[in-house]
């Protein structure tokens, strides 16, 4: 693989303990595969000095000793392991689940759906078919403690950011952003649309597990009615009435 300046991936320095291998200048679905893939790369190598792996849109970040692991070691180690394969074509890390979430859209739940529906030109019936029936993976998670960012939806979805700041959405709620979901783990200010309210809890402060989802999950948030969903939320306060199951590898 190539590794000059415009070429990608490419591999950075950050700070003194740090490096960033990048596979796009911006979120695609190969790019965001590679990441995913090549980050468990890494951890299965079990390089001495290595200290954590992590994954956002389209990059990996390396924190590492740098007085067990210099720099250069560490940047020659990693384009060794870029050049066994093109990683964008790698497939998805295994352990993944497949999570189908009750979600109302619209209503005063949901109040920017109308909204959010005339600015990609679709009726309010037609965005909530797209949307509702869109599954999305998780392409990484950040922001908030186990807040995940989910896509790629369709080009329609590219929509730019509100000019004025919501002050305030719940938890579970589900946000539009640039041709992505945000399901909020927590109530918070945003930029972005909320389409779709549910009742999934992505943060569990004390829980076995507190961060529900992984990188690589599927989800689909499937229309119900305002009535359903409350009786969902109900019976099963911690994720809405979710399902999940096993995805093959």
């Amino acid at each position: 693989m190539g590794q000059g300046a415009m070429d990608f991936p490419v591999i950075r320095s950050a700070g003194l303990d740090g490096m960033l291998v990048t596979f796009s200048e911006a979120l695609t679905e190969p790019s965001n595969r590679g990441a995913l893939a090549f980050c468990d790369a890494v951890k299965a190598s079990g390089w001495p000095g290595v200290q954590e792996t992590s994954t956002s849109l389209a990059s990996v970040y390396i924190r590492f000793d740098a007085e067990t692991l210099c720099h250069g070691a560490l940047k020659d180690r990693l384009w060794t392991l870029l050049d066994q394969r093109d990683w964008t074509q790698a497939v998805l890390p295994p352990g993944r689940r497949f999570w189908q979430v009750p979600t109302v859209y619209g209503t005063d739940l949901a109040p920017q759906l109308g909204e959010a529906a005339a600015a990609a030109g679709l009726s309010e019936a037609e965005a909530i078919e797209s949307l509702g029936s869109a599954r999305v993976r998780v392409l990484t998670i950040g922001f908030a403690p186990g807040q995940p960012y989910l896509g790629p939806l369709g080009a329609e979805w590219n929509l730019p950011r509100q000019t004025e700041l919501t002050p305030r959405v719940p938890t579970g709620a589900l946000v539009l952003a640039i041709s992505q979901f945000v399901l909020f783990a927590t109530s918070a200010p945003t930029g972005w649309r909320h389409v779709g309210q549910t009742g999934f809890q992505g943060f569990q402060l004390g829980s076995q597990d507190p961060i529900a989802l992984r990188v690589g999950d599927e989800m689909v948030f499937t229309p119900v009615s305002k009535s359903e969903y409350q009786r969902a939320c109900a019976k099963d306060p911690h994720f809405g009435g979710a399902s999940r199951a096993e995805i093959p590898a």
